[in-house]
């Protein structure tokens, strides 16, 4: 029998509990090195999550995430049964580039926005017409949120579905909350840039999205391409 390999349980726990809450069904993959094991998994709107934790892991692996999350809940040592074929997406490169930093407050604050639109026009309409709350959110989805411009190169663009992903997986810490609370935390995250990649690096976890025209969907056995 495979075991998983993870000895941060609580830190996988905590990642695949997130995933899971927004996607039941999704794959997670486990890839090892040094000692350390990286989680990946996609989000519903398309992007890619990350975030790394203790233990020599099973060196690369796809399984269910719900199912991982069950064999840790109750101290577990198995791997579920693998399901590399569910893996259908590149990974950005290894090396990358911090191009700017923001704080956690702020992207709260950006995702928190976007919530409280996609509520106001599926509830009232938008310039009193009635629009679905499926096109709401995609077009929140696909607004640029920041624009950061590194010492040399281009703008870079972060689009909400970042915010998103690094807010509702909880990769910006249980207290940053919006600006002005007590309880808000200086928490900072990082943006950055691995070739056509871009993505934002959190205290729990980073999210990364390609370029929209660069996307890439294709069925993966035995992961040849990352």
């Amino acid at each position: 029998m495979t075991g998983h390999g993870l000895l941060g349980v609580p830190d996988a726990g905590a990642f695949l509990a997130r995933l899971t809450r927004l996607d039941p069904g999704a794959p997670v993959r486990l890839r090892s090195a040094g000692g350390r094991t990286a989680l990946w998994a996609h989000l519903p709107w398309d992007v890619l999550v990350t975030r790394e934790v203790a233990g020599p892991g099973p060196g690369d692996a796809t399984v269910s995430a719900a199912e991982l999350l069950a064999v840790l809940a109750t101290g577990g040592e198995r791997l579920p049964e693998r399901r590399d074929t569910r893996w259908r997406w590149a990974l950005p490169p290894a090396l990358s580039t911090a191009v700017e930093s923001i704080s956690g407050t702020e992207l709260v604050r950006l995702a928190a926005a976007a919530a409280g639109t996609l509520r106001e026009v599926t509830a009232g309409g938008l310039a009193g017409r009635a629009v679905g709350q499926r096109a709401v959110r995609d077009a929140l989805l696909d607004h640029v949120a920041l624009v950061v411009t590194p010492a040399s190169g281009g703008p870079v663009e972060v689009s909400q579905r970042l915010v998103q992903a690094v807010a509702r997986m909880g990769f910006l810490g249980p207290r940053t909350t919006v600006p002005g609370s007590d309880d808000a935390e200086p928490v900072v995250a990082r943006v950055r840039t691995a070739g056509t990649w871009v993505g934002i690096s959190a205290p729990y976890g980073v999210a990364w999205r390609q370029s929209a025209h660069k996307l890439t969907v294709m069925p993966m056995v035995n992961h040849p391409f990352g």
